[in-house]
């Protein structure tokens, strides 16, 4: 890595960024700083968080989203101005006042609910929107296609079905009001993943390539887009080959969502020296990560940080080449990580300001996220408001290529 990077990480999180970085100046690290804000007209990146299917289902005491009133203040006291979010829309085209029986999709981890829980999606989702527009908060839709007790995702056997369910949700927002609170729409988290499209077997995470996909991914846009000539619309995918976004078409879409973290760089090596395999309702994981993951990262920083600049960088060239603006919502340290005994947040947090920094400097992204953490359950990340004041600072006076100054999403920002 540079020795400009590795500046930034090597003191301690509360002065990984330039002075100034909290008040939105985030000097040439960022691209940007003073002179980006002197840009007359000028827009610049949001600063996005997920909040996928938290939003609505950890809503029992204690578990971060009770009072949306509170999460959202907070949220915008950090710098953030969007959110990315679930609304389930195969359920709520069902039946949008249904009680929804839900099952849990692990135990270990912090997003969503550890158990069976259930949620009504209407009135629920206005009200969620309309809290968020009144903070200035842009609302991300996206879905994981969560696991109702009738396993209702799987009715969605053809681009039609998928195409007719989103439709039905924007409808619903155009209804209530809330359309122009939309930032983009995200057709499926990481497509075709079997944890969030089992209906794509036997295409599972990195295949988003194959011809079937790809004509799936096309048509299913078509169709939105027939109804939704604005809404950004695209399908945010697990990256497989670097090389296979510039051997496709991909003109469809209005934006890519590549989720990059340093520890599936360089063909997860990180995660094997962790002994960490994604369990996801056993803790031998999380033991193992407790006990390895730091000194794994302690001891060769330099060489994980080139891993995850040089992930950002190609990706960057990417956009380049195909001429399509990026956004990062899940980012950019570890994929999996939450408060735990032996598990500290000052190193996760050196790489995801290093990435936000990187990502910032090439002026290709029009949203990223400081992490996949920042949210309210994740008490050791969400309580160190000056770290997120300071990385939301560099996002959001981030300068964007004159190239991608036009576009559905730009417009939007």
């Amino acid at each position: 890595m540079s020795g400009a990077a590795s500046a930034v990480v090597a003191g301690s999180v509360a002065c990984a960024l330039p002075a100034g970085a909290e008040d939105g100046a985030h000097g040439t690290a960022a691209g940007s700083g003073p002179d980006a804000k002197k840009t007359p007209g000028a827009k610049h990146p949001r600063a996005i968080t997920m909040w996928e299917f938290s939003w609505i289902e950890r809503r029992w005491p204690g578990a971060g989203f009770e009072d949306w009133d509170r999460a959202l203040d907070e949220l915008v006291e950090r710098g953030y101005n969007a959110v990315r979010i679930d609304p389930f829309p195969h359920l709520l085209a069902a039946d949008p006042h249904k009680t929804w029986l839900l099952w849990p999709e692990w135990s270990t981890q912090c997003w969503g609910s550890p158990d069976v829980n259930r949620i009504v999606l209407l009135p629920a989702l206005f009200e969620f929107l309309g809290k968020c527009r009144e903070r200035g908060v842009m609302v991300g839709l996206s879905t994981w296609y969560r696991k109702d007790d009738a396993d209702t995702r799987m009715k969605i056997t053809g681009p039609d079905a998928m195409a007719a369910n989103w439709i039905r949700t924007l409808e619903l927002i155009e209804q209530a009001g809330f359309l122009d609170t939309i930032l983009y729409t995200d057709l499926c988290n990481e497509w075709p993943g079997e944890d969030w499209a089992p209906f794509m077997k036997p295409l599972s995470y990195g295949q988003w390539d194959q011809p079937a996909s790809l004509a799936w991914m096309q048509k299913a846009i078509a169709l939105v887009r027939e109804r939704y000539a604005q809404m950004p619309l695209f399908f945010s995918v697990a990256t497989g080959s670097m090389a296979a976004f510039g051997e496709h078409d991909l003109s469809y879409f209005d934006l890519l969502d590549p989720h990059i973290w340093m520890a599936q760089t360089r063909d997860g090596e990180f995660y094997q020296l962790s002994d960490y395999h994604y369990e996801r309702f056993d803790n031998k994981g999380y033991t193992n990560l407790s006990l390895k993951a730091e000194g794994v990262y302690r001891a060769r920083p330099d060489y994980w940080q080139d891993g995850l600049t040089q992930a950002i960088g190609q990706f960057a060239e990417v956009s380049r080449k195909i001429k399509i603006p990026l956004i990062t919502t899940e980012c950019w340290g570890v994929v999996d990580y939450k408060d735990w005994p032996l598990l500290t947040w000052d190193w996760v947090q050196e790489l995801c300001v290093l990435g936000a920094q990187t990502a910032a400097a090439s002026g290709r992204w029009l949203a990223m996220a400081s992490s996949n953490f920042c949210e309210p359950q994740f008490v050791g990340m969400w309580r160190d408001k000056l770290w997120h004041q300071r990385v939301t600072g560099a996002i959001k006076s981030a300068e964007i290529a004159p190239e991608l100054g036009t576009g559905r999403l730009y417009a939007r920002l």
